[in-house]
């Protein structure tokens, strides 16, 4: 019947019909001070209730701007009134209309679908039910995934270093595939399970209605940093990608609106984020339970996510204030009925969110362990290893036991320190030492950083190349490794909990990510507002990571 609706819908525009310049009736107080005003100043009305409902659009000219805000004086109401009274009064008018058009049998809202939103959009039970759901998806996060990312790890640590030590004769090559490759891939695959979790939990909540209640939940906040509801959705969107979060600004016909939303959208805590942020929490965090099912380690990872929201929520009522002053639309949007999720459409999802995390393990983060193995491996100094050798043959002569060995392991952890040290990652770490020397951050950490600006998940890969070349033992996790790395001249350790908050505070902040700096680049049609995002973030991140370190550093 598409066709014939079609032919119908042709002929309806071609007959000569007019609108009614305001089809919808105000509050009878609101009409009368309209039509006096709007008749003794020539002006069309509807035209002026646009401006006194803070729609500043072209035809609001000063003139008619202090007129509205006269016609609001009287009235004695504000403009957000104002603009509730247009939304309810045009859908009236819709609702009229269809009604004479379309039957309906049933109610479109089931009896538990209203027993629920008496519930969960309550003022004062919604928003603690919010935050209490998501603390128990975080929670889940690290609870179930521990069994399946133990499994990826004996695969990508053990077996497979196994199967090539046993193909593969020491030398270069082996190395490339062992300490470049599964190190570096192998560190960053082993938080799949952790990605399709939140995926999972994500698509739960939009699928049965619960996400759109909580937009409804968080409007009366985003309309106090100055967006409208529009920027929840690409807001939430980018809590898995900023990319297609950027990209969903389109739907914001505002350009103020739609700019600061852009800006503030990196923010968010994405997929590539959670890596960085399950390594370092899994490591620094113990797994201690707080209230029932719910942990420490869960209750950091939502604490950085609201960390995120709020730093967003800070630049955008910033920025509305400042560069992109301008009114803030209304939010508008229907909540569906509570629905029971498709597990077709799940299952989508989550192979979809898993196909796109492995292209990127295969191709952004293959290509970079490669690069930062070369970098970590090379060159080779002969005065070290023939030191090495040296000491090496000396400690051989000793007779066999446990002593013996472990002052092998300390000659080798020694040596390979030095190694990597005199590396070329080793000379560009040391260069921006200085720089990251206020932070806490070591040269290590300080070549993570840089290598993770093509993005963000490539910072645990370069820690697996850089760990998997300075050690000797190949089935120690990369985690084991953060906890137990000492300084070689000092002995003292190079992570602790407060070098790693203040690098999960770095991380929450930073632009560290080409994708998103290109697609601001396109979506703004202008180069000044990818630098501008980039510079405002870095300025945030080093100064949010140098205020963790020295508040932390006066408490202890």
């Amino acid at each position: 019947g598409i066709d014939e609706l079609k032919c119908i819908l042709c002929e309806l525009v071609n007959q000569p019909w007019t609108p009614p310049t305001r089809p919808y009736k105000l509050p009878p107080a609101m009409e009368r001070q309209l039509e006096s005003y709007a008749s003794g100043n020539h002006f069309r009305d509807e035209h002026l209730l646009l401006c006194a409902s803070g729609q500043h659009t072209s035809v609001c000219t000063d003139k008619m701007d202090s007129m509205a805000k006269d016609f609001r004086a009287k009235l004695g109401i504000d403009e957000h009134t104002v603009r509730r009274f247009l939304v309810e009064a045009r859908y009236t008018w819709q609702r009229d209309v269809a009604g004479d058009v379309i039957s309906q049998t049933g109610d479109t809202k089931s009896l538990w679908t209203r027993r629920l939103d008496s519930i969960l959009l309550n003022r004062w039970a919604g928003p603690p039910i919010l935050l209490l759901t998501l603390g128990l998806i975080f929670q889940s996060i690290f609870a179930w995934s521990e069994t399946p990312m133990e499994a990826i790890s004996w695969v990508t640590a053990e077996w497979l270093p196994s199967l090539v030590n046993s193909v593969l004769a020491e030398g270069p090559i082996r190395s490339l595939i062992n300490d470049g490759v599964l190190a570096g891939v192998g560190s960053v695959v082993i938080f799949l399970p952790q990605i399709l979790l939140l995926f999972f939990f994500l698509t739960i909540l939009e699928d049965t209605g619960y996400m759109a209640r909580a937009a409804f939940l968080l409007d009366r906040l985003m309309s106090k940093v100055g967006l409208s509801g529009r920027s929840f959705i690409p807001l939430l969107s980018s809590f898995a990608c900023a990319v297609p979060g950027i990209m969903g600004t389109r739907t914001i016909p505002n350009r103020r609106d739609r700019f600061a939303t852009i800006l503030v959208a990196p923010l968010m805590t994405c997929s590539a984020r959670l890596v960085v942020y399950t390594l370092l929490i899994a490591a620094f965090v113990p797994q201690r339970q707080i209230w029932g099912p719910i942990g420490l380690q869960g209750l950091a990872l939502l604490g950085l996510y609201v960390l995120g929201i709020l730093g967003a929520g800070l630049m955008a009522t910033i920025f509305r204030r400042t560069i992109l002053r301008g009114p803030t639309p209304p939010l508008l949007m229907e909540l569906p009925p509570f629905r029971i999720p498709r597990l077709r459409t799940l299952g989508l999802t989550l192979l979809e969110r898993a196909r796109v995390f492995l292209v990127t393990a295969g191709t952004i983060i293959f290509v970079a362990s490669i690069l930062l193995w070369g970098l970590s491996s090379y060159p080779r100094w002969d005065i070290i290893e023939e030191e090495h050798q040296q000491q090496q043959a000396a400690l051989m002569q000793m007779p066999a036991g446990d002593e013996r060995a472990e002052r092998l392991d300390v000659l080798e952890s020694r040596v390979a320190a030095k190694r990597l040290r005199n590396s070329f990652a080793g000379y560009i770490g040391r260069a921006l030492e200085p720089v990251l020397e206020p932070l806490g951050f070591d040269w290590k950490i300080g070549v993570g950083v840089l290598g993770s600006f093509a993005a963000r998940e490539v910072f645990v890969s370069t820690m697996g190349v850089v760990y998997g070349v300075g050690s000797t033992t190949d089935d120690k996790s990369l985690i084991e490794q953060l906890r137990t790395d000492r300084d070689p001249d000092t002995g003292e350790l190079i992570w602790t909990p407060l070098v790693s908050l203040s690098l999960l505070v770095f991380y929450a902040f930073a632009l560290q990510c080409m994708s998103t700096v290109a697609v601001i680049r396109r979506e703004t049609n202008s180069w000044r507002w990818p630098v501008f995002a980039f510079v405002y973030m870095a300025i945030l991140a080093y100064g949010g990571a140098y205020l963790t370190r020295v508040i932390g550093l006066a408490v202890s």
